[in-house]
């Protein structure tokens, strides 16, 4: 099979690689750059496991593919790593807004895309914003509270 050349930041490092065109975003992470905190769920795009941001925005790291990504700028959740939790990452472990944790890279990386565009979301704009993220432990009620109480913490 042929490849391409491409070349994208990644948590704000350069990195230029050769892929296949049809080599998916969330492979590319995960087994090129051992970014493992990106979940692969369903691979079709509705869980949001996957979800990163992409110049931006969130997106499903599973749908795109690296060919379309030349000259892009990736999130991952390791992104959030410090040494200290931010106000989201605190929040969510203070309204207990995660249990078995697949779903949570997803949760948390479309909830800073939210938080970046909305700085204080209220509780309805929170679910609206995680509709797309499946969670199968929680329920949400401590996804959205985490969410909105990040807005406030940061607000």
């Amino acid at each position: 099979m042929t490849t391409m050349r491409i070349g994208l930041t990644v948590n704000g490092e350069r990195h230029e690689a050769e892929v296949e065109p049809r080599l998916a975003l969330a492979d590319f992470l995960r087994n090129e750059l051992r970014l493992t905190g990106t979940h692969l769920g369903c691979e079709h795009g509705v869980c949001g496991s996957c979800t990163v941001i992409v110049d931006g925005a969130p997106a499903r790291s599973c749908l795109l593919l690296c060919a379309q990504l030349d000259g892009s700028e990736v999130e991952t959740v390791e992104s959030l790593a410090s040494d200290e939790l931010n106000d989201l990452q605190r929040a969510f472990r203070e309204e207990h807004a995660l249990q078995c944790g697949f779903c949570t890279p997803g949760l948390l990386m479309t909830a800073t895309s939210l938080l970046r565009e909305n700085p204080a979301p209220t509780e309805a704009e929170a679910r609206v914003a995680v509709a797309g993220n499946l969670c199968r432990c929680t329920g949400y009620g401590g996804i959205v509270a985490a969410i909105v109480r990040a807005g406030g913490e940061r607000g």
